[in-house]
């Protein structure tokens, strides 16, 4: 080994059957790389990153696994590779196969890392006497819930009010996650390059209240007035927290960016084509 190897970050989650049925093939194929430093490997989700040193990370899972390991990269965001043994997977975009034959690349450094907006999410208690921060990469979530009831969202942005939501919640979205639950409650596809945050409302009883695109470099500011009972802010879908009355949710820019890892021959579109099945054709009736 010299000290241009590759230094590799493994993260897989030994939780996830799919993953731990993967695994010894998987080891197979890295222990059979004499040019490769391994630094470490994380199979607890525990690693912290802040101690190790490595070129790049491969994160065996679904795009929740890759979620949940920038949330634990924090600060420290190195490049990631995700190996799909998820359903859809847009973050995760290798198959195994497709990681197989691609690995010689990444051993090369025959990748390009591109940034992805992450986010600040700050909650605030309604007298201001707790807050919690939390780091992201897909969306936030203020969700009626549990509840089972409408709930109203005040929004504004920069400080000036822009409108309150009357509907089931509320989505402010990055656009890595804008193909997530963005997606599903009728919001627009975002280039994942972009640098702004799209706001959608879930069910609005409103119908002239509709997704909102505007830069990342504003500050985006969320009250909810009555929150019954099941009220929850939600954290790329993974993180939850209960709502009062009176509590103030902040989605800002974060100070870091997820760094995804591209080989060659990659295509967002492609992805998009092949993920959501946009290359097929209605299937008509014959009879």
């Amino acid at each position: 080994m010299n000290s241009q190897s590759l230094r590799l970050i493994v993260v897989a989650d030994r939780k996830i059957p799919r993953v731990s049925a993967a695994w010894p093939e998987f080891m197979d194929l890295l222990n059979r790389q004499e040019e490769l430093n391994l630094v470490s490997i994380d199979r607890d989700c525990a690693l912290d990153f802040r101690k190790v040193q490595a070129d790049l990370v491969v994160v065996l899972g679904g795009d929740g696994a890759i979620l949940r390991a920038c949330r634990q990269m924090a600060g420290t965001q190195i490049p990631v590779v995700g190996v799909n043994h998820g359903r859809l997977g847009f973050l995760a975009d290798l198959s195994p196969e497709q990681f197989r034959e691609n690995f010689p690349r990444l051993l090369q450094r025959d990748y390009q890392v591109v940034n992805y907006l992450m986010y600040r999410c700050r909650h605030f208690s309604a007298d201001s006497s707790t807050s919690d921060e939390f780091l992201g990469l897909n969306e936030v979530v203020i969700s009626s819930g549990g509840s089972l009831r409408m709930i109203d969202v005040d929004l504004a942005i920069n400080g000036e009010p822009v409108t309150t939501y009357s509907s089931d919640g509320l989505i402010v979205s990055t656009p890595v996650g804008s193909t997530a639950h963005n997606l599903s409650a009728g919001g627009p596809i975002l280039r994942q390059d972009l640098q702004a945050f799209v706001i959608t409302p879930i069910c609005p009883h409103t119908l002239t209240n509709r997704p909102l695109v505007d830069s990342a470099d504003c500050v985006y500011q969320m009250k909810v007035p009555r929150a019954p009972e099941g009220t929850t802010l939600v954290i790329d879908g993974q993180v939850r927290v209960p709502l009062a009355p009176g509590d103030v949710v902040e989605v800002t820019r974060a100070a870091v960016c997820f760094q995804m890892a591209k080989v060659p021959g990659s295509s967002y579109y492609a992805t998009l084509h092949r993920k959501l099945g946009w290359g097929g054709r209605p299937n008509y009736r014959t009879e």
